[in-house]
């Protein structure tokens, strides 16, 4: 089985959802090369990801991008589970990385999927690697995608 859905939750920014449906879509099948996945990505304020963040993470504060990988209940070989993205965090970000916030919010789809995929940010080195796979993957994304139609409709 292969489901993918956007949630757009927010009201800061537009978000041309089928778009960023097609991406995620390019990204499980043709990138990362997954048959079998069940992804729903949430479009959030901050208010609504510093909520998620206390409740589930123990943590204050807003943050960019949390994932709830649903690997205990999945098959060997599958992928799923739910992304919840801060657009506002998006776009502060974005002015800090001098880049756009559509690249953040797909920079954000990717993060949550290596997630899913097994991979660790929490120890330096690992995290070194899975910067590389984001920026490998995110490169390949803008020359299939004009990001910035993202933010229209």
């Amino acid at each position: 089985m292969s489901e993918v859905a956007i949630r757009n939750r927010q009201r800061s920014r537009r978000i041309h959802a089928r778009m960023l449906k097609r991406i995620l879509r390019v990204l499980l099948v043709e990138l990362l090369r997954l048959g079998d996945f069940e992804v729903c990505v949430h479009l959030v304020s901050s208010s609504r990801i510093a909520w998620l963040n206390a409740r589930f993470l123990q943590h204050s504060g807003s943050t960019d991008v949390i994932t709830f990988d649903a690997h205990d209940t999945r098959p060997p070989g599958r992928i799923a589970g739910e992304i919840f993205i801060s657009v506002n965090d998006a776009v502060l970000h974005a002015r800090k990385f001098r880049t756009s916030w559509q690249s953040e919010i797909v920079r954000y789809v990717i993060h949550g999927l290596l997630h899913m995929r097994g991979f660790d940010d929490l120890q330096p080195a690992r995290r070194r690697v899975m910067k590389r796979q984001e920026n490998r993957l995110l490169r390949q994304i803008a020359r299939r995608f004009p990001l910035e139609k993202l933010g229209r409709i």
